[in-house]
């Protein structure tokens, strides 16, 4: 009787230190497995072995010890099957709330639509990213961690960080600039065949 009570207060205690974080370890694996359904796997398999060491961790954050396990998970695991690659819409699977928190809702539809757009962009290039650049900027622009909590989860000093953040930032920025040209390009030409329609 006492040990069920000890093993119902440890799973108790591991689902309020970890729990919090599920949004941005599922968050991660989408964007390293690039499919939704071994993002799920990973996620139940990086809770699965973090319940087995819950009791032998002994770091300060909860959160960068989680995500280093399922980065490892990830690579280790899906590595192995070594399937194709199947990039998604990733907005096409993310939840309508998931809008930018600061950002004021739209009432104009049209607006409403471009921003999604933006969103479903922006979502695309840092899907395209190398892994180790992808990695970097989801921990810092999606799940808003310290270069430190990063540097803990990636294993990594935190000059690594800065520098795949600004790698990562940088082919970022130029994949804007490629796909802003050509969207531009490509409205020049629709006004230019109406013209002489």
């Amino acid at each position: 009787m006492a040990c069920d009570q000890d093993q119902d207060e440890r799973t108790a205690r591991f689902q309020n230190a970890t729990i919090l974080h599920l949004k941005d370890v599922y968050q991660l694996a989408r964007f390293l497995t690039r499919n939704e359904a071994d993002a799920h796997d990973a996620v139940q398999e990086c809770y699965l072995r973090a319940f087995r060491s819950f009791d032998r961790y002994r770091g300060s954050a909860v959160k960068p010890w989680l995500l280093a396990i399922v980065r490892n998970v990830c690579y280790s695991e899906f590595a192995r099957r070594r399937r194709r690659e199947e990039p998604v819409d990733l907005i096409e699977h993310e939840p309508a709330c998931d809008d930018l928190l600061w950002q004021a809702p739209q009432q104009d539809p049209e607006t409403e639509i471009i921003v999604r757009q933006k969103h479903a962009a922006i979502r695309e290039l840092v899907s395209a990213l190398p892994p180790l650049f992808r990695e970097a900027i989801v921990l810092r622009e999606f799940s808003a961690m310290s270069y430190r909590d990063i540097a803990e989860a990636l294993d990594v000093p935190i000059g690594t960080v800065m520098s795949r953040l600004a790698r990562a930032r940088a082919l970022l920025l130029a994949g804007w600039t490629a796909m802003d040209g050509t969207a531009k390009h490509r409205t020049e030409a629709t006004n230019e065949e109406t013209v002489f329609v």
